[in-house]
């Protein structure tokens, strides 16, 4: 019995030793270009041993190259594993494939494709919903074992914020006894924004209330004790009910109109950000062609006079070791970065044959296209693009887009073309837009709308798409002035 166990133990030893490179390699892969830049300066004045070169000097990879054609004798302690960083992508690959394998639930192919859309989208984003949430556990007055619970829950939102699995089903597939699920979750719904955990719209709306002691507000009352009049609009109905006014009523509606019904929505994007693109798209001589922002991107490579030093053979053991862990530190982050570089190159190259409508005409128009696809097509797992992807930017002829917007699942028209789900979403905005203030558009209403154009939507798909965009249902939108 002793072998299976020592085999277990081994392993185990293995992923703790490589887990800081895979953590680094991540970061480098997930980083765009400008804070790429500030991590590169940090590890220049942390390691002695690598160093810029001028930007008129050769290439990092024409030096690799020089490299492996030559050969670099002088001592085996210069030798280094290419496949270092393949290694720890394939490690992290297989870790990701058996969480999605664990996640994925049963449904129409659809819905496992948009929930492991979800899933990636939700891997790695620049301060995410996630991200600030988890930076608020760590602060948490609370026992570890609680901690824990939070992270869990907290993985389990939805892009609005809301845990809508019921809190008995949630508890039994997070393997969290209900009592301390239910405990952890009180906890979370006093995070920030308001609104993080709540089950549905309704209590969304009564957490906000409460966070700024309005419980004694007519909003909250009829938040609280009419909803599903709300739902409906029955203004008289309500005012019946809580013995006041019409007009009190609007303004109590007027009041829940302006409330956040999707407080996770604020975290898609960030609009003091300052935009770098990552990758230009051009159209010359005929061709689409790409090209890759290195400006904030610095060539490195290993210090000569370090590698003559170990060449001689002089040093302590403490100063060859020194020496030796930083020349390898060294030499995998200049492979993770060559590595960054083709895999943007490889993914873009990708997306221009995949997307050409997109890339051609004046109002560019997506297909449907998923990371699985481009992961494929690649040579990678779906988890290595949606990394890849992740806080990058494409500069083309219609714009700057994130590199995500290029990757969505879709519908196929009853004339054959393949619809993205983002131009679905794109043109209910624009139906709802188009619409009379004092007489909404419904969601059943979208839906035929819809289908004149050959696409072929349910209501509940319509409002989901809606609901994603931020846009409130059609008896909050309503105006009567």
């Amino acid at each position: 019995m002793s072998g299976p166990f020592l085999s277990q133990s081994q392993k185990q030893t293995h992923s703790l030793t490589i887990a800081p490179q895979l953590q680094n390699s991540l970061k480098i892969l997930q980083s765009a270009s400008f804070d790429l830049r500030t991590a590169i300066l940090v590890e220049l004045q942390r390691n002695p041993l690598l160093e810029e070169l001028p930007i008129e000097s050769v290439s990092v990879e024409a030096e690799s190259e020089l490299i492996q054609e030559n050969g670099d004798s002088r001592n085996e302690e210069l030798d280094f594993d290419n496949n270092d960083f393949s290694i720890l992508e394939k490690i992290s690959d297989d870790y990701m494939e058996n969480q999605m394998t664990d996640s994925v639930i049963s449904g129409s192919d659809l819905q496992i494709q948009e929930r492991r859309d979800h899933f990636l989208n939700s891997l790695t984003q620049e301060e995410s919903l996630q991200q600030h949430l988890i930076d608020q556990i760590s602060l948490c007055d609370c026992d570890d074992e609680t901690k824990e619970h939070l992270v869990l829950l907290v993985g389990s939102l939805d892009e609005n914020g809301y845990l809508n699995e019921s809190p008995s089903n949630l508890s039994l597939q997070l393997n969290i006894p209900y009592p301390k699920f239910f405990h952890a979750l009180e906890i979370l719904k006093t995070f920030n924004p308001a609104g993080i955990g709540a089950k549905d719209l309704q209590e969304c709306l009564l957490i906000q209330l409460e966070r700024d002691q309005r419980e004694d507000s007519l909003a909250y009352s009829i938040i609280k004790q009419v909803y599903p009049l709300l739902l409906r609009r029955r203004i008289q109905e309500i005012a019946k009910k809580l013995k006041v006014s019409d007009e009190a009523i609007q303004g109590a509606l007027e009041e829940i109109a302006n409330m956040d019904p999707s407080p996770g929505k604020r975290f898609s994007a960030d609009t003091n950000t300052v935009i770098e693109p990552d990758i230009r798209i051009f159209h010359e001589d005929d061709l689409w062609k790409i090209e890759l922002n290195n400006e904030y991107i610095p060539k490195l490579r290993i210090s000569q006079k370090y590698k003559d030093l170990l060449a001689q053979g002089n040093l302590s053991k403490k100063e060859k070791e020194y020496l030796v862990e930083n020349m390898r530190s060294g030499k995998f982050l200049i492979n993770s970065l060559d590595q960054r570089q083709n895999t943007l190159k490889k993914i873009s190259q990708k997306i221009i044959e995949q997307q050409p409508k997109f890339f051609v005409k004046a109002n560019p128009s997506l297909q449907p296209l998923t990371m699985q696809q481009i992961a494929e097509d690649v040579g990678v797992h779906e988890t290595t693009i949606s990394r890849a992807i992740a806080n990058k930017y494409v500069k083309t002829p219609h714009g700057v887009f994130p590199l995500r917007h290029f990757f969505n699942s879709g519908f196929t028209s009853d004339s054959g073309e393949s619809i993205a789900n983002r131009s679905i979403k794109e043109t209910i905005e624009k139906i709802i837009q188009k619409e009379d203030p004092k007489k909404p558009i419904s969601d059943q209403a979208i839906s035929k709308e819809l289908e004149k154009d050959g696409i072929k939507i349910a209501r509940r798909t319509v409002a989901k798409y809606r609901e994603q965009q931020g846009i409130l249902p059609t008896h909050l939108r309503r105006r009567f002035d």
